[in-house]
Parts: structure tokens; sequence; C-alpha cells
């Protein structure tokens, strides 16, 4: 659900139940969203690079929008004006899901994959979801070694999920202490935002493309406010039947889809790594080394930096969401192989574990543990959890017999089993009400967000949608092999022409 490793006062009655119309029932109405202003964006992380093209403005919305005259929040909003004098259809806005991800500079991103014919076409928008980036950025005060952990909680040895438990319960807690509005950092609530951002553009309707857990905001959006959509691309699909709990259950078999990839080319490359012969020897060693990281995690030379199982794991889980790591990838196994063997790694080996692990410089005015802070409130305040030990408990068992490459992770206890307050309005229901008019990409083997997960979206959204799914790993699909799906993508944005049915892309 998210491409890099960075991750609720109850209201009494039912004040928070969602109208068709995207606003919610007895709150008065917002005043209408002020012109952006477009000038200066905001300072970048050291080293990073920015379109020049590009501009940025604010856009004021109210925190909680059950009271739309109190307290307000700023949202951050980029231009990148591509768009051609007779030939602009309108606004494509961007989100690259996370949760927790900045969206600000996808605008610059999507400029130098997208072709003529698009560009020509739309403008493109992005965005800093509430809570995220230079939207009013919010901080549970976690440190960054607490980040990695809280997201990717995995079982101790034997699947032990005590240390789990205490984690669970103190991050819970921290975020109640520093961050008590978190709870209208929602999915919801940045829904409602983008239909203010629409607002403040000066357009009837928007485009949208959405990857990760940013599909499901699309889906969302469509939902709450199906007359102002107009065409929608959804890329690796969230199932919106399953937030969020049973969408992390999906990762387990989303893991045994996608690992072979990997597992192959370390199996091609035998006589140097020393892996296995077969993609399954393979798995087995990666199975074995885990393991025993979980029970002696070895330390990096010359570093502080001890490698346990969860954390070669997590390592694993992020590389193989894109092809052109996988060789890393694999060199990274051995070299984690060799550390807990007692051996030194070989150079190229010590190189690839130091590019994975090192650390993204820090955004100014960007709290460090801020992806991870609103990943929690997402996860958390979008739905209700189980409060019940013992069920994670049982889950972690259950998993970790017939999935052991994720070796209980997706269904261990998180801090939302420990949330402070319930989320404060019910979960949105993702329908096929409104426009045919949301293409949906969907990579066979993806493991972040499973081929599984991509039919639920489809199913969910119903007639609206069509499912173009590709024959490949990985997390995203445009523009990473399947000329097929590019030319539908390309073909729906440019021209508004859908798949007359679902299509099934093998090149």
């Amino acid at each position: 659900m998210g491409d890099t490793i960075r991750v609720r006062t109850a209201i009494a009655g039912a004040l928070a139940a969602i109208a068709t119309a995207g606003t919610l029932v007895g709150a008065q109405p917002a005043k209408a969203a002020t012109p952006i202003t477009w000038g200066k964006c905001p300072p970048l992380a050291q080293g990073a690079e920015r379109d020049p093209r590009q501009t940025c403005g604010t856009v004021e919305v109210p925190l909680d929008y059950r009271r739309p005259g109190g307290e307000t929040i700023s949202i951050a909003v980029s231009r990148i004006a591509t768009a051609k004098p007779g030939k602009k259809r309108g606004v494509l806005l961007l989100n690259p899901g996370g949760p927790g991800l900045p969206g600000l500079d996808m605008p610059g991103q999507m400029a130098h994959t997208l072709p003529k014919p698009v560009l020509d076409a739309y403008d493109l928008i992005g965005f800093d979801p509430r809570g995220i980036g230079h939207s009013n950025p919010m901080s549970c005060g976690l440190s960054g070694a607490d980040s990695l952990s809280t997201l990717f909680p995995y079982p101790g040895p034997g699947g032990a999920i005590e240390p789990s438990v205490a984690a669970a319960r103190k991050v819970a807690e921290q975020c109640a202490a520093n961050a008590p509005k978190l709870r209208y950092f929602t999915s919801a609530n940045t829904a409602r935002d983008i239909d203010r951002i629409r607002q403040a553009l000066g357009v009837r309707k928007i485009s949208y493309w959405g990857q990760s857990f940013g599909t499901y905001l699309g889906a969302v959006y469509a939902s709450m406010y199906p007359r102002h959509t107009d065409r929608i691309v959804l890329e690796g699909n969230v199932d919106p039947r399953k937030i969020w709990s049973g969408m992390l259950d999906t990762w387990n078999q989303g893991m045994n889809d996608r690992f072979p990839d990997a597992a192959r080319i370390a199996a091609a490359d035998h006589a140097t790594l020393g892996l296995g012969r077969t993609a399954d020897e393979v798995t087995k060693t990666f199975i074995a080394l885990a393991d025993r990281l979980d029970r002696k995690p070895a330390t990096v030379p010359g570093t502080q930096v001890t490698i346990s199982g969860g954390l070669l794991r997590a390592v694993t889980y992020q590389m193989l969401l894109h092809d052109e790591t996988l060789a890393p990838l694999t060199r990274i196994w051995k070299a984690v192989s060799d550390l807990s063997a007692g051996k030194a790694p070989s150079k190229e080996g010590a190189a690839a574990l130091q590019q994975a692990l090192a650390g993204t410089p820090a955004t100014p005015g960007v709290p460090e543990d801020n992806q991870v802070t609103m990943a929690l409130a997402m996860l958390c305040g979008d739905t209700s959890w189980s409060r019940d030990v013992g069920s994670y408990a049982k889950a972690v068992k259950t998993a970790r017999a017939k999935y052991p490459l994720s070796a209980g992770m997706p269904g261990n206890i998180r801090a939302c089993a420990f949330w402070p307050e319930k989320p404060i309005e019910p979960t949105v229901k993702v329908t096929s009400r409104g426009p045919r008019n949301v293409l949906v990409l969907q990579n066979r083997r993806d493991n972040a967000t499973p081929w599984a997960a991509g039919k639920g979206m489809r199913k969910a959204l119903g007639h609206r949608a069509v499912l173009v799914g590709a024959d490949q790993g990985g997390h995203y699909v445009y523009g990473t092999g399947s000329a097929c799906a590019d030319r539908a993508t390309v073909a729906f944005l440019a021209k508004g022409e859908l798949p007359a049915r679902d299509l099934y892309c093998r090149s």
C-alpha cells in the first residue's frame, strides 16, 4: 500500500453518517472554496529536484467537516499547466498513495512519463493530503527506529506477539498524547478535501489518477461525488470491501505470488550467490535465514545497525515492488546470509545492503515520523479494529503455517487495537452508483496490492469500471513493460475509450 518505508473522541449518536452528496448528515455546508493563488513551492529535501514549471498554492478546508465554520487547515496544492489551448479537457489530480505519502511533486514525475495526447488534454495537479508533507503535517512523536516496526510488526521468534503487543500499546498512547486531532485525518475527509480542491480550481469535474492507497481514496471520492468525476485511473488496487485488516491479510498471498520472480533471478545466479539452484530452494533458504535472524540478529560491520528477521522481510517486501530492484535484492540476501554466518559480505553485496538501509533526507518542516503517523491515522481512523489480543495471536499462528514468507506480519497486532477513540463516522461504502468512467489497472503478481484486491475493486465499482490486468510483477502497471496496458490507459485518458469488457494483457 505504499511504495516507501517512512509510515478519536467518539461522537455520540449518528451524526457521522455519510450522505450521497458527500456531506455529513446534520452538517452545515461550508463556504465556497477560494480560487488558488499560484506561486512558489515549499522547499525540498536535500538533493531532491523539482520540475521548474511547477507552481504551488493552498486551499483552506475545515478540520472537521461536521463543523465547517470551525478550525481550518491548509492543503498544499501544485500545478504543471501542460494542457494546450483548444485541446484542454480539464485537470488530472494525482495521488501516490502510501497511506502517508506526499504528492505535491507528483505532477513533475508524471509529466515525464505521460505521452503528448494526455499532457495536451490536462493540467497536472498534485497535493499533499491533509496531515501529510506541507498540509498541516501530523506527528505522534515516534523515533525513526519505531517507524519500521510500527508499519511492519513482524512477530518475534516462533511467532511470539508479546513484544508487538507492548509496542502497539505504546504507539497508540503516544499518538493520543501528541496528536489528539488525528481522528479528523481520515480517507473520507481527504476525499472531501479533494472536492474543495476541485472547487478552488474552478472546474465542474476532475479526472484522477491514484496509485496504491490512492486507489481507495479515488474510489471513495468517486462514490461520494460521482457527478464530479470525469476519468478515473486506479493503479495497484486496494479492495474497498476489506478496509483495513482484511486488506493487510491479502499481503500473504501477494508475497507468495511475487517472491518467485526474485527467487528465479537468485537461482539463475547460484554460482555467485549460493542461495539455491531453483526458486523453491532459494525460497527455503530465505525463510530459514529470516527465522535464524529472528533468534540471532546480525550486525552490519562498522555500524550500529542490526538486521533482524523482520528487517530482512521488510526490506524484501519493499524491493519486490519494482522489477529493477529484484537483482539488487538477491545480492542483499547473499550479504545478509554471509553476515549471519559470521562472514564479510562482498563489496557489491555490502553496497546493495547499505543503499537499502540508507535513510531518506528530511524535508524541511516535515516531522520524521510524518508518514507512519498518517498511515496509522488512516488505518485506525477509517474503521474499527478488534481489541481482542488473543485473536491476533491466533491469526499469526494460522498465517505462519500457511504463508511462511510473511511470517504472520499482516495479521499481527497494531496500534489500531489500542486506538484511543472510535472512528468519527462509518466507513465509506464504495458502490457502482455513477457513470462508467473508471479504469482499474492491476498487475497479476503485486505483493502490495495483490491480484485479488484488484478484482475486489472492480467488483465493488461494478458497471462503472473496467479491469485491465497485466501479466507482470510489481506494484505499478503503467510504463513498466505492458504495451497493452499502456495503450488502454492512454486511450482512456486522451479519448475516453474504455475497453468493452475486462482485459488481460499478456504483453
